[in-house]
């Protein structure tokens, strides 16, 4: 429980990264969330692609909404700044924090209630905009909070634990998320850490807004026979379109690539993500191609996972506002109020 604090000691030859720090050196309070929930193997992953990417802890800002999902970011990077909002409005101060301070990174935690219900609009627009931010949206299909009533992103037909069947049509976020401009779009499974851990690196290593659909299962309401977004469920049905590694490097690494075997996509600040592919034919940055998949998958009832869609030269926000590299909150009076002058020609500008 929450209230009970982790020991602080810990063996003294825990593995360390490049900062000196340990695996515990990531992790937030013990989880209040039922044992066996699908968030806290998210947590888990977080902590772990944090710690393989040498992230100082105090240079991270997690944010989130309301719901299960929400309560996530006391679960991990505890030495981190954080900042729970209302119900649906994590995505605008998210903004609003990023504007104000571009050199942190962004995390940012939702549901799929937060996001797809009350915060649906606030998830379009920030990431029409190009928000410099990873978000990831934990998503099991129910109000968990509230007792398990269908979420927007239960599928349709699909029967609640009681027996009654969703009559509303499911929202595909990682499909809206190519549609609505994101750069980076990636499925996982919560069980599935091995894929999950290098997708969240990619996505903190890519500038621009970077959104990931991962499938968590809520074991108290929608872990049942028939539900499809179970554990069982997933594992039958997940087709996973690639394998995923990610090295961070100073220069692009050159390589003969022939079919079905490694793809290395180049981001914006140079690190290199490496792609195995298990369909030679797939191409995670032809945005049409990758639309007319997902929809292809889920009419066949597959979950399909992996890097649906990066595209290589992204920007974001703040490169569209052509903002001063220096962050807002630390720039000085006369940077921020440079004058009636200044005001004046701006004024002039727009008239």
């Amino acid at each position: 429980m929450t209230y009970i604090a982790k020991p602080r000691l810990h063996h003294p030859q825990l593995p360390k990264n490049e900062l000196g720090l340990t695996h515990r050196d990531y992790e937030g309070a013990v989880s209040t969330l039922c044992a066996g929930c699908g968030h806290d193997s998210i947590s888990s992953a977080i902590i772990q692609a944090c710690f393989e990417l040498s992230l100082p802890p105090h240079r991270v800002a997690k944010l989130s909404g309301i719901g299960c999902s929400s309560k996530t970011p006391t679960y991990f990077l505890g030495a981190s700044h954080g900042f729970n909002s209302v119900h649906g409005r994590m995505p605008s101060v998210l903004t609003g924090a990023s504007l104000a301070n571009r050199d942190l990174v962004y995390l940012g935690v939702s549901g799929d209630g937060d996001t797809a219900s009350i915060g649906f609009g606030q998830f379009a627009h920030s990431i029409r905009r190009g928000v410099n931010m990873t978000y990831i949206v934990e998503n099991n299909g129910v109000y968990g909070l509230t007792k398990g009533q269908f979420s927007a992103t239960a599928d349709k037909g699909s029967p609640s634990k009681k027996g009654v069947k969703n009559q509303d049509s499911a929202i595909d976020l990682a499909g809206m998320a190519i549609m609505l401009g994101a750069t980076f779009v990636g499925r996982s499974f919560s069980g599935d850490k091995t894929q999950l851990v290098p997708l969240i690196k990619a996505a903190i290593e890519h500038k621009g807004a970077a959104f990931i659909d991962v499938i968590s299962p809520c074991v108290t309401f929608n872990n049942h026979a028939a539900s499809t977004k179970s554990f069982d469920y997933v594992r039958e049905h997940n087709e996973a379109v690639n394998y995923l590694d990610v090295i961070i490097g100073r220069a692009p690494i050159m390589l003969d690539q022939a079919a079905g075997s490694v793809e290395l996509v180049e981001q914006h600040d140079g690190s290199i993500l490496k792609l195995r592919k298990l369909a030679a034919d797939y191409d995670p940055t032809d945005k049409l191609a990758a639309q007319t998949y997902l929809q292809e998958r889920q009419a066949a009832g597959e979950i399909v996972t992996g890097l649906l869609y990066v595209q290589p030269e992204a920007e974001d926000l703040h490169q569209r506002l052509d903002m001063a590299a220096t962050p807002l909150n630390a720039m000085g009076d006369a940077e921020l109020c440079p004058g009636s002058a200044a005001l004046e020609r701006v004024n002039a500008a727009l008239r």
